[in-house]
Formats: C-alpha cells, sequence, structure tokens
C-alpha cells in the first residue's frame, strides 16, 4: 500500500492521483473515438464535468438524507471534503438526472452517447482498483486461501488484485477500436459494458470485507449491481443486434 507519494518535499495523495489519471485518460479516449460514433468530443467533455458535479451533489446530499440527525449537530461536515461522506446510489442519481437533461437538451441520440463515454467506465474502473490498492480500501474478508494479503492485521482476499485483473481484461475486451465493437449497434456498446461491470461487482464484491450492509445482511453495491445488470440486459434484449443498414 502506498497512500502517499513523497517526490522530494511534495507529499501527494496518491489514490486521488490514480483516479484523476484514470479520469483524463478515459476522457482522452473517448474523445478519441467519439467522432466516429457522431459525437462531438468538446460533448464528450461537458457531459463529464457536469456528470462529476452532479455525482459528488447527488452523493453528498443523499449520505445526509440519510444520517440528518449527525449533521443536525455539526451542520458544518455537509460541506466536508471527506469521500467517506458521499453515499453511491447518490451518485447514480445525479449522474443519471445529467444523462437525461444533457440528452434532451443537446438532442442527442442517448445511445451514441452512452457507447462514446463506455472506455471511461472502463478505465475508471481500471483506476478506481489501483487507488484502492494504493491506499488499503476495498479491501478483502479475512481468508485462509494461499494468495491471501496481510491487511489491517488479517490474511485476507487480495479483492484489489482481484478487481485489477478483472477490470483489465475487461478494457482490453471492450477496447473502443475493436471491428466487433464498432460494428454493433447503438447503444450494445455500453449496455454490454455496463452489464459486465455489474456482474463483476456482484461475484467480486463477495470477497470483500469492508462491503456496506443494509437491513437484512443485504450488500448496497450488490443491490446497485443487481439493478444495474438487470436494466442492462433488458435494454440489450430491446435494441437490435445489427446496426441499421445504410443501403
Amino acid at each position: 500500500m502506498l497512500p502517499i507519494l513523497q517526490i522530494g518535499p511534495l507529499a501527494i495523495q496518491l489514490p486521488g492521483l490514480l483516479v484523476l489519471l484514470g479520469l483524463w485518460l478515459g476522457l482522452s479516449l473517448a474523445e478519441k473515438y467519439a467522432p466516429g460514433r457522431g459525437i462531438r468530443s468538446n460533448q464528450i467533455y461537458s457531459f463529464t464535468i457536469l456528470a462529476i458535479v452532479a455525482g459528488v451533489l447527488g452523493a453528498r446530499l443523499v449520505y445526509v438524507l440519510r444520517f440528518f440527525s449527525n449533521f443536525a449537530h455539526s451542520p458544518e461536515s455537509v460541506f466536508s471534503l471527506s469521500s467517506e461522506l458521499l453515499d453511491p446510489t447518490g451518485a447514480l442519481l445525479g449522474v443519471g438526472f445529467v444523462f437525461w437533461n444533457f440528452i434532451h437538451r443537446i438532442k442527442i441520440n442517448p445511445w451514441l452517447l452512452l457507447d462514446a463515454l463506455a472506455p471511461i467506465l472502463a478505465v475508471l474502473a481500471v483506476a478506481g482498483a489501483l487507488s484502492n490498492l494504493s491506499s488499503g480500501k476495498g479491501f478483502g474478508a479475512p481468508t485462509q486461501v494461499p494468495w491471501a494479503i496481510f491487511l489491517w492485521g488479517e490474511w485476507r482476499h487480495p479483492t484489489q488484485i482481484y478487481e485489477l485483473i478483472s477490470a483489465g481484461i475487461t478494457l482490453g475486451i471492450y477496447w473502443p477500436s475493436h471491428q466487433h465493437i464498432q460494428r454493433g449497434a447503438p447503444g450494445i456498446y455500453g449496455l454490454s459494458l455496463l452489464a459486465v461491470t455489474a456482474a463483476l461487482r456482484l461475484f467480486l464484491e463477495v470477497f470483500r470485507g469492508d462491503s456496506v450492509t443494509l437491513a437484512g445482511g443485504y450488500r448496497l453495491a450488490q443491490l446497485i449491481a443487481w439493478a444495474i445488470l438487470a436494466l442492462s440486459l433488458w435494454a440489450i434484449t430491446k435494441r437490435p443486434s445489427q446496426p441499421p443498414s445504410t443501403e
């Protein structure tokens, strides 16, 4: 684990830097291939900025609503920069709202936009795994498997490495220049990437030791993954298997 990267007098928060680097690389990749889908590069950039802002605000708002009594005693905590005070469901709602508003305001094909944004998701999955590996977050449950790592006082599943390997393979399979991706009907690329990402989260969450659990022992991440997987697969069945013929 390397949460702090010391370069001379500079102490750099490496986990955050890795996420920012992943966002930049994902944006660069998406902007490169977006024109081939009829989406302008500046539209990708504008959407991403709006989605980040809305995602953070939505995540904080939902977290505050969930734990309102805590913030009632210290309202200044609402403006804390801590990433611990963010709710993933709120982030999804914020991004979803921006997506819906963007396609109606710009009059853009939502399936083409989803496909154009897909590389950002694929690269961010790799960056997120590297960030967790650096910080020690996303750690695994205690285990006795031969490849366990010693972390936080116990031998645990190396879930950060599981996630890094699976995200790297997914990125390789869904690299936007592949012919099988370019030939698909609008929406299939983005939807299938969402489905695979959700399925992997559903599986890998079993090995996590820091999952947020709800009443009844249900893991929040798995419930979200189930919903995304089901919606993605349902949407795929409604899309044509091949792009419309131009003849």
